[in-house]
């Protein structure tokens, strides 16, 4: 069940950079919020340092110490999970509403986000399917309909809720994770061409993701509503300048910014940092993924292969589109900032996900 080999160093030095980084700077957003009033110390404190930071660094060097291969033997009960927990979010007096969103479920004074449980659940499932049927990936009935359907079972509970960004994930680590198993190119056309068709539905179906869409091609629109965020972002990187006005001296995050401790955060590291703090950031973000991939490269396995694929590319995706749209590069989004934002059950499955990609570093065959 256990495996005695070295973790990756490398890898292992760039996630501490990423978890001790992403704390302090987590903190100083922080203070912006209780400026506000809108949240106490013992809660966010709670929910952050000890249910996600050091409950989510504990279950990493377990995770870390295990043989991949348990990951594939309970990869259907992991995936079984992952759906059951997204149902219950549906059932009065478990799930809870918040911001028109019922994305949450209340289990005594604890908040669980399921969707997060079912993003690395999805992984999990996916490259033990692939590495059951081989090269037969390159086939329809066995390789590309198994994993629409899976986007099916994904996409109906999140976009119920409605999660649109969490799914989003799962498409990007599913398709990458395809390519990675050799499966045909054609079909990920034809995934992309039905992606940005279904984009279009949901935007006319959707107000939220209207407005979105509608920020980002014009973000001078509606400046006190849907660009209102964007707008404030745009202001926080600028008045950082090249070395920024120093850890703590965000201005934005007490006045304007949305969310600073949430999907706004790289607006505040940015401003506090500068330009060099966050090109900094995105530079981690890159070894992260670069050092993750030689890692996949290295093992024959191939469900760890793929594991350390879905997860590496999911992570990275994720802080890629959260910065992006920071920066009005993409569509505003309301997906976190891996390791750094608020959000107790993001960073500890983002930690127990690292876990895994640093158990596969272990075995002898990624040596």
């Amino acid at each position: 069940m256990f495996v005695k080999g070295k973790i990756d160093r490398p890898f292992l030095i760039i996630s501490t950079i990423l978890i001790v980084g992403g704390f302090l700077i987590f903190s100083s957003a922080a203070l912006g919020l209780f400026a506000k009033g809108g949240a106490t110390y013992s809660s966010v404190a709670f929910s952050q340092v000890v249910l996600g930071l050091c409950l989510g660094t504990v279950a990493m060097f377990i995770v870390s110490r295990m043989n991949p291969a348990v990951f594939r033997k309970m990869a259907f009960f992991i995936f079984l999970l992952g759906i059951i927990l997204n149902i219950l979010v549906f059932v009065p007096g478990l799930g809870f509403e918040h911001g028109g969103a019922k994305r949450w479920l209340s289990i005594g004074s604890v908040s669980l986000q399921p969707a997060e449980v079912l993003k690395l659940a999805f992984v999990i499932y996916f490259a033990a399917w692939v590495a059951k049927v081989g090269e037969r990936i390159k086939y329809f009935r066995s390789g590309f309909l198994p994993l629409v359907i899976l986007f099916m079972i994904c996409g109906g509970l999140l976009l119920l809720q409605p999660d649109t960004d969490n799914f989003s994930m799962i498409i990007f680590a599913g398709l990458a994770m395809f390519i990675a198993a050799g499966g045909r190119w054609r079909f990920v056309f034809l995934m992309i061409t039905v992606g940005i068709l279904g984009l279009g539905l949901l935007a006319l179906t959707k107000p939220y993701i209207k407005d979105r869409l509608m920020t980002y091609i014009n973000p001078k629109t509606d400046v006190l509503g849907s660009s209102f965020q964007l707008r404030q972002s745009l202001i926080a990187v600028g008045s950082g300048g090249f070395w920024g006005r120093g850890f703590g001296q965000s201005v934005q995050k007490f006045t304007y910014l949305p969310e600073p401790m949430g999907d706004s955060i790289f607006a505040v590291a940015a401003e506090e940092f500068g330009f060099v703090g966050g090109i900094s950031l995105l530079l981690i973000f890159v070894l992260f993924a670069t050092r993750g991939l030689k890692i996949a490269m290295r093992t024959k396995d191939n469900f760890s292969r793929l594991l350390v694929v879905g997860i590496v590319i999911m992570i990275v995706m994720q802080a890629f589109v959260n910065i992006g749209a920071m920066l009005g590069v993409v569509p505003l989004s309301g997906i976190t900032l891996p390791f750094i934002s608020h959000g107790g059950t993001s960073l500890f499955f983002t930690l127990l996900a690292t876990g895994m990609v640093m158990a596969v570093s272990r075995t002898k065959s990624a040596k």
